[in-house]
């Protein structure tokens, strides 16, 4: 009798289970593919937020180039993901009024456009 009543529980949390394990297998598999297909001349993200361009690969290590002349070594593992070059990278919105300065609303975050200076503050 008490087993009849735990049933749709303990069905619930083994599908649970059962999609959790699937969804993190298939982000494991894609940081695997990810790893394997680096190759010199790639830019990438770290997992710190570093860009870097990738000058050498060893089996557990890359060095990348994160400014002209500069190669620091970091664990493969260490690669979030590759960054992707797009012909929209190179293009330049001439739509934007050069004229335009963002506020940002305190309480909402919400920016506004204005032609209005910005204001000035005391360096605080």
């Amino acid at each position: 009798m008490d087993l009849v009543v735990f049933l749709p529980l303990i069905i619930i949390m083994g599908a649970f289970m059962f999609f959790a394990s699937r969804r993190q297998k298939k982000a494991m598999q894609a940081t695997i593919d990810l790893h394997e297909s680096l190759r010199i001349g790639d830019r990438i993200h770290t997992t710190s937020g570093l860009q870097g361009t990738i000058t050498g690969i060893t089996d557990d290590n890359v060095e990348l180039e994160i400014a002209p002349g500069v190669i620091t070594t970091w664990m493969k593992l260490a690669v979030r993901d590759r960054i992707e070059d797009t012909a929209d990278d190179d293009a330049v919105d001439d739509s934007a009024d050069d004229s335009e300065v963002g506020y940002a609303d305190e309480q909402s975050g919400a920016v506004e456009l204005t032609d209005r200076p910005a204001p000035k503050t005391d360096g605080n």
